[in-house]
């Protein structure tokens, strides 16, 4: 767990459009992604993630014009995911503005693109994303899924972790399926058997709702970053509130 912890709105991103879903559906609308990143950063955000959730379901790209809208109206970190399949796709996301890249379903299917990427780009540009489920029959409890949270994929999200970082990973962000949307609170076993497995920053992601959940997020789930999407779009809180509570609670922020 690193020292100074970091808030970052996430805008999950279709047809142009920031949205919201509950367990990867229900999708809502939430919002212009330009405005959206304008105000985050303005309010406090330490780094901003976009994720174009339809590209690998549609077998496309990341939109190019959507990381250029974005990363032009900010200066603050973005993190870019979403069918980036290749290290020419990483480069392009790159050259359009973006500080790092987010790769899922592309990394599973080839985990020496990890390290390919890790290599040529820098280890700290590159975050492997990690969705995964419940499932018993799993060492750890946990199996990895992906294409969107469609296809679970019959291997230990644990055990992938570890296999992200030994090929070169610069940052794990796990979002659990259980939790996704539900403002119920980061799934804290899953974060935690992440971040204990791995000596690299991870992000907590998927479910925050109310404020002691992003205090959770560090001190039961071990994160570095805590990533949340609902409560901001929506307004429930303002990410000046978030960190001025951690920050009674005795946790370091930048405010």
């Amino acid at each position: 767990m690193s020292d100074v912890i970091k808030i970052m709105p996430c805008l999950d991103m279709k047809n142009g459009r920031v949205v919201k879903g509950v367990h990867f559906v229900d999708i809502k609308d939430a919002g212009d992604p330009v405005e959206n990143a304008a105000f985050y950063e303005k309010e406090g955000a330490d780094e901003l993630a976009m994720l174009d959730i339809a590209a690998t379901l549609e077998n496309r790209k990341t939109r190019l014009e959507w990381v250029r809208q974005v990363s032009a109206v900010i200066t603050i970190p973005l993190t870019v995911g979403g069918g980036i399949n290749s290290l020419e796709d990483i480069e392009m996301v790159l050259d359009a503005g973006a500080g790092k890249i987010s790769m899922n379903s592309a990394a599973v299917n080839d985990p020496q693109l990890i390290g390919k990427a890790s290599q040529k780009f820098g280890a700290d540009k590159i975050t492997i994303a990690i969705d995964a489920r419940r499932n018993a029959e799993m060492p750890s409890g946990f199996e990895l899924v992906v294409s969107g949270g469609t296809k679970p994929v019959g291997k230990d999200a644990i055990g992938w972790a570890k296999v992200c970082q030994d090929q070169g990973a610069g940052v794990i962000l796990p979002t659990s399926m259980d939790g996704d949307g539900t403002l119920a609170g980061y799934d804290l076993e899953f974060t935690r058997a992440i971040a204990d497995a791995v000596d690299l920053p991870v992000v907590a992601s998927g479910g925050a709702g109310r404020l002691e959940h992003f205090y959770e997020g560090v001190v039961k789930g071990g994160a570095d970053v805590l990533l949340a999407a609902s409560v901001f779009h929506f307004r429930t809180f303002s990410i000046r509130q978030v960190k001025e509570y951690l920050r009674d609670k005795g946790l370091k922020v930048n405010l």
